[in-house]
Order: structure tokens, then sequence, then C-alpha cells
């Protein structure tokens, strides 16, 4: 669990940056639910962190700003029993979450202007409603 987390190619967080603080998970567990630290809390300094690559920092602070406290990521795993595989959760989870907040913006969109068949087959349809609306009203003499 002590080895680095690949983010992607050119970006890898060192274990030293990350920090874990364990503690009781709440929920059923049985005998062992008083006594075992399985929840895990791991944090992540990103905005002031060396290992994030310079023109990513701007983008990863902006896109996680609601989720930062002090420039900090917490991402808290209490989902499986064992320490271990909260560990593994919490990293994956991590990782998962900086590979989507790093991504670049998805291009603006152009508008476009609708064609001229497009044009027409919207008002041929708008007069065929409108004809079957006139002809309900008809007057009984």
């Amino acid at each position: 669990m002590q080895g680095d987390l690949v983010v992607s190619r050119g970006f890898i967080v060192p274990a030293a940056d990350l920090a874990e603080r364990f503690s009781r998970s709440s929920g059923p567990g049985g005998q062992g639910v008083n006594t075992t630290d399985s929840r895990v809390e791991l944090s992540y300094d990103v905005a002031r962190a060396a290992s994030v690559p310079a023109h990513l920092r701007e983008r990863l602070v902006s896109v996680l700003a609601g989720r930062l406290v002090d420039g900090v990521l917490t991402i808290a795993a209490s989902e499986h029993r064992t320490q271990l595989a909260n560990r593994k959760a919490a990293r994956e989870r991590l990782a998962q979450l900086l590979r989507e907040a790093a991504a670049p913006p998805a291009p603006k969109r152009r508008p476009t202007k609708p064609t001229r068949g497009s044009q027409e087959r919207r008002l041929a349809g708008k007069k065929q409603r409108s004809q079957i609306k006139r002809g309900r009203s008809g007057s009984f003499d």
C-alpha cells in the first residue's frame, strides 16, 4: 500500500504526499466493531504539493474547489470490513477523482443554424397540426 499513486502518465502522487488517518467505522460489524480502526481518511494537499504538474495545478484547484478544505482533498472509505481494503478503496477513489479533474475540458459547442429542410419540415408539421385543430372546431348546422 505504501507505493506511489499513479494518476496518469505524467502525474504520479508520491506516497510521502499522502496522509492517512484511521478511525472506527460506523454501522454494524459484529464483535470487532468497537475495536478495529478500519475507516480510512486519505488526504492530499492539491494546492501545495510539488508532485502536481504546474499546468494542472490551477485546473485541479478550480475543478475540485467544492471538495477542498484549505487546499487539501480528503477521501473517506469505510465500506469494507478491513483496513487494508478501505485503504485500497480510498487510493483508487483519489486517483479516479484526480484523473477526472485533470482531464481537459470538453471543447465549447459551436452553435449552428438549422438547415432549410429542417425549417421547412418544422413549419409543415405546424401547419398540419393547426389544420387538425381547426377541423375539430367545425360548426354543426
